[in-house]
């Protein structure tokens, strides 16, 4: 693993940044983990998702209702991911420990695993943010090119076209595919994987097998297996996207900035790690009740990488000292103003990237 290291002998945007957040939860006397609006988000979307997975195996409905189920149950499923296991999974859910990594265990209920992820999300991606060669959120050569020090392939005048259904069929590849990768290569991309303890190797093997028991087995006893298959297969078209679309509103975009290692040298990042953050995430929608509601504010991002340890249910507020401490410093702040123009702008960039660049020599 090549090392990297970032310049933060004089981090004082960071410093004075925190400060003033710090502060801000001093004077309103709350707590940086979540509060009343992210349980009771809970205790909404848990329950919907088993109303609609027993709806869907025990309750008659014609063709067109059960598939209506499947993605609904896909979406809240995502929902699920975007609201209770991130901020579980980063801490930020609760001040008791137990409380998060019972709750992180949601997202193996979705047909992942909470230990790899956490390593490949919360170090990984959070220090290494768009650094192609580490970055495993980046790292899906040659079927993307999602940054220009990536190779370039003919296929990739098209991508902005395909990648749609490559999201959609990214849920698969990571329950079935990837988890396993990981788990038996020991490693995430290029970084080694932090030793797993014998209870970790349990869960990771238990869990598999009762998301076979609960997602495949009992479906196809109750309604056959080609029901089974067209509904399970609506719900991780509808999973898949919506969790990869989010993500990819948040960093993959016009406005966000990339940089690259190679495989074993080393490299100094010039900007302090959290200048970093600021150059290679994006807001969107930050005014959209609805989206923040259902994404986990994740359409906060900029917040998010620079505080993952705060809930996201405070975003909204610490964005305003977070927006203006980078005009202060002079740094940028990227936040697109509505969800369609983070789309817009994220597919224009595929396609830019899909162009064959004069140096690239297809392969």
């Amino acid at each position: 693993m090549p090392k990297v290291t970032f310049n933060n002998k004089n981090a004082l945007f960071f410093s004075s940044l925190k400060s003033s957040v710090d502060q801000y939860f001093k004077e309103n006397n709350l707590k940086k983990t979540g509060n009343w609006q992210l349980y009771l988000k809970t205790v909404i979307l848990i329950p919907v998702a088993c109303i609609l997975y027993v709806a869907a195996l025990v309750v008659p409905e014609p063709a067109i209702l059960g598939i209506l189920l499947s993605a609904v149950l896909g979406f809240v499923l995502a929902s699920i991911g975007f609201n209770v296991m991130h901020d579980a999974c980063h801490g930020s859910y609760s001040t008791n420990a137990r409380i998060n990594n019972l709750l992180g265990l949601t997202l193996n209920a979705l047909g992942g695993n909470a230990f790899i992820w956490k390593q490949k999300h919360n170090v990984i991606h959070h220090t290494y943010t768009n650094v192609d060669g580490l970055d495993d959120d980046i790292a899906k050569s040659p079927i993307m090119r999602q940054c220009g020090s990536q190779r370039w392939v003919p296929l990739h005048r098209i991508q902005h076209l395909y990648v749609p259904l490559v999201y959609a069929i990214s849920s698969f590849a990571w329950v079935f595919i990837m988890d396993f990768v990981k788990y038996l290569n020991k490693k995430v991309y290029q970084t080694p994987l932090q030793p797993m303890k014998r209870s970790d190797h349990v869960v990771f093997w238990s869990s598999k097998a009762l998301y076979i028991v609960f997602y495949i087995v009992i479906p196809i006893i109750c309604v056959g297996w080609q029901a089974w298959l067209i509904g399970f297969t609506v719900m991780h078209l509808v999973m898949g996207f919506t969790l990869a679309i989010v993500f990819q509103l948040a960093h993959v975009v016009e406005e966000t900035e990339f940089d690259a290692v190679g495989l074993t040298e080393a490299k100094v990042i010039e900007n302090e790690w959290a200048i970093h953050q600021i150059k290679t995430t994006a807001n969107f929608a930050p005014e959209d009740k609805v989206i923040s509601w259902f994404v986990g504010g994740l359409n906060y991002q900029v917040e998010h990488h620079l505080f993952p340890r705060i809930s996201h249910v405070h975003y909204p507020a610490i964005s305003k000292i977070v927006a203006a401490k980078c005009a202060e410093h002079n740094l940028p702040y990227h936040c697109l103003p509505t969800m369609s123009a983070a789309v817009v702008s994220h597919f224009r960039f595929m396609k830019t990237l899909g162009m064959k660049p004069v140096e690239a020599v297809a392969i």
